[in-house]
């Protein structure tokens, strides 16, 4: 089952996603650096890629939702989706406690942190979950994959989700 929405042949939430997941996961890689360092500018550089994370992740959501809709009712792949897009609702409601939390002299505590390391672990279930939709329940391949299919600039209805 190709995805709802794609862009030159695929999926616009499968390109979008990897920016929350990477900003988010960088953010907590930094905020362990200022935990062992205390430097203000690695708490600075947490802050901000959070609040970027936060904005891929706002706008992945949308296109995740309406490949999700495109799924049969009743499919294991259904469920799956539900569970991945509602963690990741969660995920992105727990970096934004941490965010909110934070002091604007970017110094905060491991309380503040706490949120955004709870985040990042429930991200790794979200994102595996993600993979099982692709990778063992076909969500947002193409019908025609295949090791040897023909570039997908080659189909007639590259930009929206023909």
């Amino acid at each position: 089952m190709h995805a709802r929405v794609r862009f030159l042949g695929h999926s616009v939430h499968q390109m979008l996603v990897v920016f929350p997941l990477g900003l988010l996961a960088t953010a907590v890689v930094f905020d362990i650096i200022y935990l062992a360092g205390h430097s203000q500018v690695m708490a600075a550089v947490s802050y901000w890629l959070i609040a970027a994370g936060l904005v891929g992740g706002v706008l992945a959501a949308p296109f995740g939702t309406l490949d999700w809709l495109a799924i049969p009712s009743g499919t294991r792949a259904k469920r799956v989706g539900a569970m991945h897009g509602g963690g990741n609702v969660l995920v992105l409601l727990l970096f934004v406690a941490s965010f909110l939390l934070r002091d604007r002299d970017y110094a905060p505590q491991l309380g503040q942190m706490a949120w955004s390391f709870a985040g990042a672990a429930l991200a790794m279930v979200t994102a595996w979950l993600g993979g099982e939709l692709v990778d063992r329940l076909g969500i947002g391949v193409d019908e025609d994959a295949g090791m040897n299919a023909s570039s997908s600039l080659h189909k007639r209805h590259v930009i929206a989700g023909k």
